[in-house]
């Protein structure tokens, strides 16, 4: 389609009658970049600025802007949204911003979600003018949308295919590295599942693995019961890496760890002692975390604990060795020897 939707034969704006469209479920991702300086980030990290709790001011502020989408852009449709997450992952000297919306009904929720992260971004430039005036919200994109008849949208796939030029934002070497891979995250929450509580950790794992170079589907999330199924199904489609969070602990309802094993083909428990032991340093409540680190053929699966502090301690764990973990599983590394520093008695 090369038509504007919003023109009407006339060449005037019009609002879009969705009114004959079959409703289904609709999911949008946004992402933006919000530029500041260092010493703002030791700030919002220590809560040390004047106003108040920045990203929890944010993140209300994008859920609020979500909502009013509508007023605010005139040929937006009123959307009953389902649910808006905004999370952020703070850098060396910027903050990323994700928003994903979602609902059932027959419009998408694409403005929604780039909404949410454009007045969570502005709301955090009006935090931090104080200290530096010259922050700046860029980058503003949708990266992925599903539902409708057009059905899956991905930002990464569409550049592929089209040879459209991908941001200008410099390239790491990692992120080189892991190009074209594909990763899925997958939430063991009942209540999550069934609506009654926010995803906190699922977004976070999802934007660490895109910021590594993997196209990540959007994010799972199932009641414990269905972690088997999910976990099964995503294994069928053979992506790189597979990341869980939650359902690890020993209540009775925790399962990850068991269909988990249930795929593996090895295990890798290193990697899972790891894990558990950068969680003790935080609390030693993270030694009852039963979670497993394997491969299921050449797809890496992990299992992290259900907590912010849970996966934000195995995402620290995971950052130095995950590609290279990858690169062994498929194949593609070259063997080397561990470096070790002579000891004083050779």
């Amino acid at each position: 389609m090369t038509d504007l939707t919003h023109l009407d034969g006339d060449g005037r704006a019009r609002m879009i009658d969705v009114g004959q469209k079959a409703e289904t479920a609709r999911m949008a991702v946004a992402r933006a970049r919000f530029v500041t300086t260092a010493e703002v980030l030791a700030l919002v990290r220590a809560e040390g600025l004047p106003k108040a709790d920045v990203l929890a001011t944010a993140r209300v502020a994008g859920i609020s802007g979500a909502k009013k989408t509508s007023e605010l852009i005139p040929l937006c449709h009123q959307v009953a949204l389902s649910s808006v997450t905004v999370d952020f992952e703070l850098g060396e000297d910027s903050i990323e911003i994700e928003a994903v919306a979602r609902t059932r009904g027959q419009t998408g929720v694409e403005m929604e979600a780039l909404t949410a992260v454009t007045v969570a971004g502005l709301t955090l430039h009006d935090m931090v003018k104080a200290v530096d005036p010259a922050a700046m919200l860029t980058e503003v994109r949708l990266e992925q949308k599903s539902g409708g008849k057009r059905g899956n949208w991905q930002r990464s796939l569409w550049q592929r295919s089209t040879g459209h030029a991908a941001s200008d934002a410099p390239v790491s070497a990692r992120t080189r590295g892991a190009a074209g891979r594909t990763a899925r995250v997958i939430v063991a929450s009942t209540r999550g599942a069934a609506g009654e509580r926010e995803d906190t950790t699922g977004p976070v794992i999802a934007s660490w693995l895109r910021r590594h170079g993997y196209e990540t589907a959007a994010v799972s999330m199932v009641s414990d019961a269905g972690m088997a199924g999910a976990l099964a199904e995503a294994v069928d489609a053979q992506p790189a890496v597979i990341i869980t969070t939650g359902g690890t602990g020993v209540s009775p309802t925790d399962a990850t760890p068991e269909a988990t094993a249930d795929l593996l083909d090895r295990e890798l428990p290193g990697l899972a002692e790891a894990l558990r032991r950068r969680g003790s340093e935080a609390t030693p409540m993270a030694a009852l975390s039963r979670g497993l680190a394997g491969t299921a053929g050449r797809t890496v699966v992990i299992n992290l604990p259900g907590s912010p502090g849970g996966v934000r301690d195995g995402l620290e764990v995971l950052d130095p060795v995950l590609d290279h973990l990858v690169d062994q599983v498929s194949g593609s590394a070259r063997h080397v020897e561990p470096a070790h520093e002579e000891s004083a008695h050779d």
